[in-house]
């Protein structure tokens, strides 16, 4: 039995937990594919999610949502900030469960990383990078502290009232999840973005209780937990994304994430996904799986069998993947640009790692494809 493709229940604080049908986690990734520019999931969101489903894996994790439309990164993202993308997203979140899948969500800020072109090559030729001029459909960006490490327009200070904002709308944003029909959220508080800026010595230089010491720069990140935690329902798990550490001394590092990672289980996570950096130049390592060590030691640490560690970064092969597994270096794994190249990942693992055909999570109507 390849672990991999064996089910997994993520625990919830109440009822039966949420079962997965196999380990396999598509890993949010940003599209910038919203045209019309209202945060509301298009055709393009249906068929690319809706197309992992049917390749098998079993919990596929939109891309990033903003919780309001200035926490977007691009203004061509997903929102959940209003009815009519919570309707857009029910009929995503239906298709996935018609074909096996359960199906998550992040919820997001940008922080000082908002207001930015999409990641598109297209954009990138005409010459459109970095942040959008205020006068060509921009808008002003926030953050614990000004800065210019994003190689960005540098956000504003933060006061406490948009911190306040920005705790409110995690809550009304998880809310519209549950309206929209999924069955998990995960934090965004990595990659540079609000909450991992917070976190981080880098970006955060603030004086006052939401900066300066560990417990202060912590505090965002477990506000915004407890408050999403009170408005997402006890019987569906929420789960949490940290960049394990920022590859700069004095920046964020593995122990204060395994801190942050006892303190979000306090509150009621039970589910962590270990990603790394986001903030200014990379100095990390380079290479397959560069970052798995971090949810290694993260699951070491914690040795709760309750939380749910996946492990993301470079992973592209089965046996890899497996290899994780089998060493106890995760229990799950989520597949990033892998998941971009083949839709069918999930599937085409299952069959290297010798799960049957009529056992394969592939879509029935794919079954010649079992050869």
């Amino acid at each position: 039995m390849s672990k991999l493709f064996s089910p997994v229940t993520i625990r919830t604080l109440e009822g039966d937990g949420l079962e997965l049908r196999n380990r396999a986690v598509l890993a949010p990734m940003c599209t910038y594919s919203v045209t019309a520019k209202d945060g509301v999931p298009t055709d393009w969101h249906l068929v690319h999610l809706g197309a992992r489903a049917n390749g098998g894996f079993g919990l596929i994790i939109a891309e990033a949502t903003g919780v309001s439309p200035e926490a977007r990164i691009s203004d061509q993202d997903l929102g959940l900030w209003n009815d009519e993308q919570t309707a857009a997203f029910r009929r995503v979140t239906d298709y996935l469960h018609s074909y096996g899948a359960a199906a998550g969500v992040q919820l997001a800020h940008a922080g000082g990383k908002a207001s930015t072109y999409g990641h598109l090559l297209e954009l990138a030729d005409a010459g459109f990078k970095g942040s959008i001029p205020l006068d060509q459909g921009g808008w002003e960006t926030v953050g614990p502290s000004e800065t210019d490490i994003h190689g960005l327009r540098s956000p504003r200070e933060m006061t406490v009232e948009d911190i306040q904002k920005v705790i409110d709308d995690f809550s009304a944003a998880a809310r519209r999840a549950d309206e929209a029909g999924f069955d998990f959220i995960q934090i965004h508080s990595a990659h540079g973005y609000l909450l991992h800026e917070f976190l981080s010595p880098l970006t955060n230089k603030r004086t006052d209780e939401w900066g300066g010491s560990l417990e202060n720069r912590m505090r965002l990140a477990l506000e915004v937990t407890k408050a999403v935690r009170a408005a997402w329902p006890q019987n569906k798990p929420l789960g949490i994304r940290f960049s394990g550490t920022d590859w700069v001394d004095g920046g964020w590092n593995i122990e204060e994430t395994i801190e942050l990672a006892r303190r979000v289980t306090e509150l009621g996570v039970t589910a962590i996904d270990l990603s790394s950096a986001g903030i200014g130049q990379y100095f990390g390592p380079i290479g397959p799986g560069y970052q798995t060590q971090l949810a290694a030691q993260v699951k070491e640490a914690l040795a709760n069998p309750d939380i749910f560690i996946t492990a993301v970064g470079s992973i592209t092969t089965a046996v890899q993947a497996e290899s994780l597994l089998m060493t106890g270096q995760a229990d799950g794994i989520s597949i990033a640009r892998a998941a971009l190249n083949d839709p069918h990942w999930a599937a085409n693992a299952a069959k290297t790692l010798g799960v049957s055909a009529k056992e394969n999570p592939r879509a029935a109507q794919y079954w010649r494809a079992a050869w």
